[in-house]
């Protein structure tokens, strides 16, 4: 869709006023999975059909990475900057150190006439938020149920339908899965698309699956169009949630990542992690925030620790509006015996061409000076409303129930609900100093 997308309102999306609900996401189905390289929680997946001389790799999604490096190109817009992360401190990486034993799935790859098949597949780090086409939602017009066994004993099921409720609220789903001869592996993934009466539309997909190891893991998605309570602006928000974890030692990782987009292009964008491998802990949060009219704020905050009680972390913000702003930081460690150091630093921009920086250390560093410096940062987002709206063609054709001449939608401005914790239940909470 054009950049002129950006100033559509609610009402050309057919929108009525509504209070969001968000609910589960996740999954796929299958062929037999071979691993080329990599270890169970960042591996590089070929999808190879014993039936087929074809190999296919699985599809990933764009990375996405906030930073505490300013990289300037002078080249560029003054009040537009580029964002590099490179941390500080050796954060441990989650993608390189998870080292757990070589996953074996249990062979699936039947003939082509035999019935439906695997499509377990781990999620992968650090991919964001995928477009709905990577997903391949296709949920079917008609009501099915129907299992079978493949030819190798394992078992597979699919069935699909639609539920109804009030306010026109219609939901049409599929579910599907599978599991080896002797239960030591299997799968699951459910498929959704939701409407009512007051334009509201969400697409869904959650998956799960676990292998003969003892590794599980299950990930969310989903994508939602309504409209805004108070300023009746049509609103996409995307969101994911992905959990991986080893079932031969004290290893896992889960991500939560959410964007949010209204039409007048205010944006907000954000992500937690957290990781483990053994006595090593580490979690990174950060946060993006344009109100549509210049203002930005951006925040990056990450630690880790051992087990022998080493902390260590980075953290930096920024806030800026019409070529005026700040940015400060810090860098901290903390030893075993409670020793502490940390530098913090600070920039104020004055819109002006002088920039005021100081900074000082537990090691008694410090500087306090004003130097003639342009003013680069990102006032709009990279991928904005205009780019959300032109790839979510699939969640914006959901067509609701007709409604009856007459009847009207009921509308909810009550508080949404509180959102869910950044860890599931059975990770440790982060603890940083």
């Amino acid at each position: 869709m054009a950049a002129s997308s950006r100033g559509l309102s609610s009402t050309q999306f057919g929108l009525k006023p509504r209070r969001v609900d968000f609910s589960p996401l996740y999954h796929r189905s299958g062929l037999e999975l071979r691993r080329r390289r990599r270890k169970f929680f960042d591996r590089d997946w070929r999808i190879n059909c014993c039936c087929s001389d074809s190999v296919v790799p699985i599809r990933r999604s764009k990375n996405v990475e906030k930073a505490e490096e300013w990289r300037f190109d002078p080249k560029k817009s003054p009040r537009r900057a580029r964002i590099q992360a490179t941390p500080a401190l050796p954060f441990a990486s989650s993608q390189s150190r998870f080292v757990s034993k070589p996953e074996k799935f249990y062979p699936r790859c039947t003939p082509r006439s035999s019935g439906f098949q695997s499509r377990d597949t781990p999620p992968k780090r650090d991919t964001g938020i995928a477009n709905e086409k990577d997903w391949g939602i296709n949920l079917l017009s008609e009501n099915v149920t129907e299992s079978g066994i493949n030819e190798d004993g394992s078992t597979w099921f699919r069935e699909s339908g639609e539920d109804l409720g009030e306010n026109g609220y219609r939901c049409r789903w599929a579910r599907m899965g599978g599991k080896s001869h002797d239960g030591s592996s299997e799968w699951k993934e459910t498929w959704w698309e939701k409407s009512d009466w007051t334009g509201y539309k969400e697409l869904g997909v959650e998956k799960s699956g676990r292998n003969a190891e003892g590794d599980s893991w299950w990930e969310t998605w989903q994508e939602v169009l309504h409209q805004d309570e108070w300023s009746n602006l049509a609103r996409i928000e995307r969101s994911a949630q992905k959990q991986a974890k080893s079932g031969t030692e004290n290893a896992g990782w889960y991500e939560k990542w959410w964007e949010k987009y209204d039409a007048k292009g205010w944006t907000e964008k954000g992500a937690h992690k957290y990781g483990r491998l053994n006595e090593q802990s580490w979690w990174e949060k950060w946060g993006e925030h344009y109100d549509g009219r210049g203002s930005v704020l951006k925040w990056t905050d990450k630690w880790a620790e051992t087990e022998l009680g080493t902390k260590w972390g980075d953290k930096w913000e920024e806030k800026f509006f019409a070529g005026i702003g700040s940015r400060q930081g810090e860098t901290w460690h903390v030893s075993p015996s409670g020793d502490r150091w940390s530098r913090t630093w600070g920039e104020e921009h004055f819109g002006n061409g002088k920039v005021h920086k100081y900074g000082n250390s537990t090691t008694g560093e410090s500087w306090d000076i004003v130097v003639d410096e342009e003013t680069y940062y990102e006032a709009e987002p990279h991928y904005g409303w205009a780019d959300v709206v032109g790839n979510s063609s699939q969640l914006l054709s959901i067509e609701p129930q007709e409604r009856p001449p007459g009847v009207y939608p009921s509308t909810d401005f009550g508080s949404s609900p509180p959102p869910p914790d950044d860890v599931p239940p059975d990770m440790p909470s982060p603890t940083p100093e």
